[in-house]
């Protein structure tokens, strides 16, 4: 038997070939107790469900030091007297209050156990305030390795940021530090040095100033916001701002830039309403317009901020000046605007509950800026951009990582995850509907937190097919399913393989210059086909393989 390769990807087969029954070489991971108090609901979390925080801290440029207090509103939900609290070292919890009553706790690494005094009554609504301080750890590589920023811009001022996913807002402020429970509101109050702003989320409520030459900046955020969203940025900025006529009124779109990038921001941030308007037309109503949108440059590459995006992109279009799918279609939008305020749809308003399960915010995200280049200059670029970017694929791990231990999968949830949506697309094979199911996640999901069962089963009803194995083809397995097909005697044989059990996933050939839709199984399935000068095409809008075997 001869084998002939057909690829209709561009990862690497033979790889994946020699791993079908696993990953070749892979180390299991260990995990220690603290990830588990980071990762899992644990019982001291369990019983209470966060309502507001009031987050009022100093900010110092001179000391690289944050202090302050974080006041915050519970719902007792079930009778219990300890509190789990996370705050990474090397930051230090100093006095914890409630009831006007100084309570005791415990550390153990960066959770703090509270013993509560006052009865938990179940339904009631108790407060506490919690006072803290210290150096948080200065980011390395933001947004990837975060933390704090702390830089000068180029008149020597201060530059100042957060940025926190995976690594866990509890970096650099006290909080019940798990994505399951979102806060409903949340005052930040942040008190920086004369002559510079902070900008944070939701809207400005007030700037006070201070006696000893500073300004507090109070922002308050009405909708819920996850932890890892909530942000401080610091600068010598200048703003401008605009008003996008949307599907749900008028949204204020305010624009924080360093004082010398205002004439370049003006011009390379003309991408936000094109966006807002694409998105809309895709996902639905921008999420937050009680909270408005802000675009915020900052110091390093970007992150999804909750209704303050923030910007380090050069002001370059493409990925600081780079096309990431080799096609030159990259090279039509600033990549950091495009794809952070994606976010704002699948990050922000649809949340993941475990870290494990990050491709719903970066799959559907990656994927949306194929859809506003469809938008824009028609379905031929959008589906040649998220065809390109399989180059970056590595299928080196499951895309879905570890539950209750804060670990994410691969980096596959990205670009992999991005063709996974649209592969499903092409089964769909409907535009109408297909968008119809996208507006719907985001109005099913609207403010929630979600787990990847949720929205398996969201999009297996919609589409009305099973598609369990097929996320688990994608999500939890590293191979690329192989269309094995031969002709012999006027017959035309097909099967997948290098797949998981019971796949089968439709897919779009052309055979002998016929369009056909297969419905391949993981057994041989046949039909009459001529064998003098056979011919099969897989549609190349599938993140599939093929093989021909012959005689």
């Amino acid at each position: 038997m001869k084998r002939y390769l057909s690829l209709i990807c561009f990862s690497f087969l033979i790889f994946n070939s020699a791993n079908a029954q696993g990953l070749l070489g892979h180390k299991e991971q260990v995990f220690t107790r603290q990830d588990s108090l980071r990762g899992s609901i644990t019982k001291e979390r369990a019983w209470w469900d966060v309502k507001y925080y009031h987050l009022d801290i100093k900010v110092n440029h001179s000391d690289s030091t944050i202090t302050g207090s974080n006041s915050l509103k519970y719902l007792v939900l079930k009778e219990y007297n300890t509190m789990q609290i996370d705050l990474q070292n090397p930051m230090m919890i100093y006095k914890v209050i409630q009831d006007g009553v100084a309570l005791k706790y415990k550390r153990e690494g960066n959770a703090f156990f509270i013993e509560l005094i006052a009865p938990q009554k179940i339904g009631s609504t108790k407060e506490l305030t919690l006072f803290y301080g210290g150096k948080p750890k200065v980011a390395i590589n933001p947004p990837w390795d975060g933390g704090i920023t702390w830089k000068k811009d180029n008149n020597g001022k201060p530059f100042i940021a957060s940025s926190c996913q995976g690594l866990g807002a509890s970096v650099w402020w006290p909080n019940k530090d798990h994505m399951y429970d979102e806060v409903e509101s949340m005052l930040i109050s942040v008190n920086v040095p004369k002559g510079l702003m902070d900008v944070s989320n939701g809207r400005l409520q007030s700037v006070k100033e201070m006696n000893d030459g500073t300004r507090t900046f109070n922002w308050f955020v009405s909708n819920p916001i996850n932890n890892y969203g909530v942000n401080i940025n610091i600068g010598d900025y200048v703003t401008f701002s605009e008003k996008y006529k949307g599907e749900k009124g008028y949204l204020d779109c305010t624009y924080y830039v360093l004082r010398d990038n205002l004439t370049k921001a003006k011009k390379q941030f003309q991408d936000v309403p094109r966006m807002l308007k694409a998105f809309e037309h895709w996902f639905g109503p921008y999420p937050f317009y009680e909270d408005s949108y802000k675009l915020v440059e900052a110091p390093y590459l970007g992150m999804e901020h909750q209704s303050s995006v923030t910007y380090g992109n050069g002001f370059k279009n493409g990925y600081l000046g780079r096309d990431l799918s080799g096609t030159g279609w990259g090279l039509k939008f600033d990549y950091i605007i495009i794809h952070e305020s994606g976010h704002e749809w699948f990050a922000n308003n649809i949340t993941y509950k475990d870290v494990a399960d990050m491709w719903i915010h970066e799959s559907f995200t990656d994927y949306s800026e194929s859809l506003f280049l469809e938008y824009y200059y028609g379905k031929e670029a959008g589906y040649t951009y998220v065809r390109g970017i399989r180059k970056n694929i590595a299928n080196d791990k499951p895309i879905i990582g570890n539950y209750d231990v804060n670990n994410e999968g691969s980096n596959d949830m990205y670009y992999k995850g991005a063709n996974m949506l649209h592969t499903l697309r092409q089964i769909v094979n409907d535009d109408t509907k297909w968008r119809t199911i996208l507006r719907g996640l985001n109005n099913t999901f609207y403010h929630q937190t979600v787990t990847t069962k949720q929205i398996e089963d969201y999009l297996s009803q919609q589409v009305g097919i099973e598609l369990n194995p097929f996320f688990n083809q994608y999500l939890r397995d590293i191979r690329i399913p192989t269309l094995e097909y031969f002709f012999k005697d006027n017959h035309f044989g097909y099967r997948w393989t290098n797949c998981v059990p019971n796949f089968n996933m439709p897919v779009k050939v052309t055979l002998n210059r016929k369009e056909e839709l297969l419905k391949p199984e993981t057994e041989w399935k046949g039909i009459p086909a001529k064998t003098e000068n056979p011919k099969l095409e897989i549609d190349k809008n599938f993140y599939v393989a093929g093989f021909n075997i012959t005689e």
